[in-house]
């Protein structure tokens, strides 16, 4: 109609929005999504480049020749490899990996490496199932990469467990890229379900690092488990960030970008009230951290800066349409981004002279602050109706998430679980302080 009067009203009203639509796109950066949030430190992000290393180590044949080591090299010690599988070994079931005992940290390592594109079994990991149609846990998570965690753990716990026995006060770090880094999150839920199987090793000893993760499981297994498993993100990197299936993304290599403009074409226009409703929607696991290293209108790369939160709502929702995309997703680039970081951050150290008794003061000020971002986080999930989230103990342990890990049981169930406990512990106390007199009647104990 609007034609035929000559006055092509909404053909330029749907122009004009087409078009601010995408003025607004090409100037989003991924720089917004974490410009709120706190920076990193050298403790906490110091492990990253030298797991970055490890998992580098994984591609070479043989570690005292390496063909492609990074400056300075790998960093370890090939006497100290424990274990190495290839495709041959693992029967296409996940990409290749290695156990590392890494002294000098006083860590046990499981390292598992990325996506190869001649590889038809790992197509067959990601092929298995569209996003979110396996509930585990008390969430949803892939299907495929499920099953490949779960070959892991079942084919390493046993040696796990005697090097976690041989080595008490070692560490537990499970450690991936790329396909390898949404492995990694499962096999770490499945370890804590298991722990048993592990020599019942704290909580507290179990750690996860997912480099350049694909979304793997549900918001509130990602918000529940931020206290265990960490996730690095370098700039605008795709996989973190886009919600198509992973079938869909490495079926539509030859034309990745048209896929990621369609996704962001969709993601714009689904409100987010409804991506936090849906339950079956996953995301990147755990604490994020991401690298900043670029800024709009610049050209070039500037020192990096990490920040970190455990974000609920604007959780890496929105693909960043951007010429680094893809090669932001790379680990040699991952582990020398998050080096220059991490030297950076050890350069400001040493210029501020901070002293050694506060040092230790501000680690300690460190864990308490993180573990208030993340009971924060899980009440954010609660207040946003997330489904199946709900919040930790007001007395900041975690005996209750591991009963919740052990028992799988819903959030009501959950809530009157805690109940009865209090209620069990108020009864304690009134015994130990009162006393029932011969008229029936309570009074002090002397």
């Amino acid at each position: 109609m609007s034609i035929a009067c000559c006055v092509p009203v909404l053909e330029c009203v749907y122009c004009l929005g087409c078009a601010r639509w995408l003025w607004l796109k090409c100037l989003y950066t991924a720089g917004y999504e974490s410009e709120n949030w706190g920076p990193a430190t050298i403790e906490e992000f110091e492990p990253v480049p030298r797991l970055c290393r490890l998992i580098l180590a994984v591609y070479e044949d043989d570690l005292r020749n390496p063909l492609w080591a990074p400056p300075g090299g790998y960093g370890i010690d090939p006497d100290c490899v424990i274990l190495r599988k290839n495709y041959e070994e693992t029967l296409g079931r996940v990409t290749p990996y290695m156990v590392y005992l890494d002294h000098d940290n006083a860590d046990i390592v499981l390292a598992i490496r990325g996506l190869n594109l001649a590889k038809e079994s790992d197509y067959v990991v990601l092929l298995d199932n569209k996003l979110g149609q396996t509930k585990f846990g008390g969430g949803y998570v892939h299907n495929g990469l499920l099953k490949a965690a779960t070959w892991v753990f079942e084919a390493e716990c046993e040696g796990l467990r005697e090097l976690m026995e041989k080595y008490p006060t070692y560490t537990l770090t499970f450690v991936g890229h790329s396909l390898g880094a949404g492995v990694v999150p499962l096999l770490t839920l499945i370890a804590l379900q298991n722990r048993e199987k592990l020599g019942n090793i704290e909580r507290r000893r179990i750690r996860c690092y997912c480099l350049a993760p694909a979304r793997c499981m549900s918001l509130n297994l990602a918000v529940r488990y931020a206290d265990v498993i960490s996730s690095v993100v370098l700039q605008d990197d795709f996989l973190p960030r886009t919600t198509t299936a992973l079938e869909d993304v490495f079926r539509s290599l030859i034309c990745l970008p048209c896929l990621l403009c369609l996704t962001c074409l969709k993601d714009t226009c689904t409100l987010e009230e409804k991506m936090l409703k849906d339950q079956r929607r996953l995301y990147a696991p755990g604490r994020l951290y991401h690298i900043v290293e670029r800024k709009p209108f610049r050209m070039g790369r500037y020192p990096p800066v990490v920040r970190t939160a455990v974000p609920v709502d604007g959780r890496f929702e929105h693909v960043v349409l951007s010429c680094n995309a893809t090669t932001d997703h790379a680990i040699v680039w991952i582990e020398r981004e998050s080096q220059r970081a991490l030297d950076i951050m050890l350069e400001k150290d040493r210029v501020m002279e901070i002293p050694a008794q506060q040092k230790m003061e501000r680690q300690v000020s460190i864990v308490r602050e993180h573990s208030e971002e993340y009971k924060a986080a899980l009440e954010r999930a609660v207040a946003l109706d997330i489904p199946h989230a709900y919040s930790s103990s007001s007395y900041g342990t975690f005996h209750e998430m591991d009963v919740g890990e052990s028992s799988g049981r819903s959030s009501r169930e959950d809530s009157s679980l805690l109940s009865q406990k209090r209620k069990e512990s108020w009864d304690d106390f009134v015994e130990r302080l009162f006393e029932v007199d011969e008229t029936g009647q309570m009074v002090f104990k002397k």
